[in-house]
């Protein structure tokens, strides 16, 4: 395994744990293999940037349809600046400033919004913009689009609405034996953008024995970053007695990485939302720690895991790095420009996302 030493930057710390986790012996040497690349992705970074950049350009409050990303933390830390997250437009006081969430919206939420009089902001990644086009143009050639998915996931709807009177979803490789077409020679799949890849495929092939004339979306439709993750901690869970997954309950990709860590080799897995929900009992007898954390999570979360992990004695940190990433998206156009109508310096892209080495 290409492992290299890591040596951590100091970023702002959330609260410190209530009480240390303890050095208990187990048999050989304690290490931590910190999957990479792992945390924020470039849509990600876009979508909650765009929320501050909306606070400082226009001020508080500035409303969000929806969670602006799946984790707790990035949340609450927006709603500390100013911002109302609302499950409807229908909430959003007319002539506000509401801004669409990374994963995403359908149509007929934009239109809600013009017929408020809201001044919208969308921050829908741009690969989830992607799929909606293929959406788009599908339906238009008179396509069934089986939609793989989660029925509920925001994304889900958001894509689903743009070609509402075509699109079957289908939630599993099970449904996939199931689900019914008009014509089978007019058919093409889609998908969720943080689905498990593997799951997925699973999914398609047995679509494809169904349907042999299946169609292909033109590109994968799993993004960059979900893919990148999954891969690191598949070549972490070889190695490791525990990986421990940073992210939050509703975020796909997350819990995605906590199985595919299963079917990879390690021998538990579990996800946290912060450092003080890893428990003593997941460190007995463990030599080796798998870390990494999901798309929307932030890295000072993992660091607070990796001080928490340090004090139980695993304070050898190994980075096991897959890919490298540097793809940054321009952000909406309503936030290119400063007040005074300069170009923004966070216009492409936002902050620094890669770890020291």
């Amino acid at each position: 395994m290409s492992a290299t030493i890591v040596r951590l930057p100091e970023p702002p710390r959330p609260a410190r744990r209530r009480a240390p986790l303890e050095d208990r012996p187990v048999d050989g040497a304690k290490r931590v293999l910190l999957a990479a690349p792992r945390g924020y992705c470039a849509g990600v970074d876009r979508a909650v940037i765009a929320v501050e950049k909306a606070l400082e350009r226009y001020g508080s409050p500035v409303y969000v349809r929806k969670q602006i990303v799946h984790n707790i933390h990035v949340v609450t830390e927006l709603e500390k600046k100013g911002a109302i997250f609302v499950d409807q437009v229908n909430e959003v006081p007319e002539g506000s400033h509401v801004v669409f969430s990374a994963h995403g919206v359908a149509p007929s939420v934009v239109q809600e919004a013009s017929a408020r009089q809201l001044h919208a902001i969308d921050a829908t990644c741009p690969l989830v913009t992607k799929v909606h086009r293929e959406a788009v143009r599908f339906a238009r050639d008179d396509y069934e689009i089986l939609l793989i998915g989660h029925d509920g996931h925001e994304e889900v709807e958001g894509t689903a609405g743009h070609a509402p009177d075509r699109v079957t979803i289908v939630n599993s490789p099970e449904e996939a034996d199931t689900v019914q077409v008009k014509d089978p020679s007019k058919v093409v799949w889609l998908s969720q953008t943080t689905l498990s890849v593997d799951e997925t495929m699973e999914t398609v092939d047995r679509l494809r024995a169904r349907f042999p004339e299946l169609h292909n979306p033109p590109s994968d439709d799993i993004c960059y970053a979900t893919q990148n993750r999954q891969v690191a901690i598949k070549k972490v869970a070889r190695e490791a007695d525990l990986v421990i997954v940073v992210g939050s309950a509703n975020s796909s990709n997350s819990v995605r990485l906590v199985e595919v860590a299963r079917e990879y080799g390690a021998k538990a897995a579990y996800r946290v939302d912060y450092a003080d929900e890893v428990r003593q009992e997941w460190l007995d007898g463990v030599r080796t720690v798998g870390v990494t954390s999901g798309a929307s999570v932030p890295e000072v979360l993992v660091r607070e895991v990796l001080d928490a992990l340090s004090e139980a004695g695993y304070a050898d940190v190994e980075e096991v790095r897959t890919a490298e990433e540097d793809l940054m998206f321009s952000l909406p156009k309503e936030l290119r420009q400063d007040a005074d109508g300069k170009r923004d310096e966070r216009a492409l892209g936002g902050r620094t996302r890669r770890s020291a080495r």
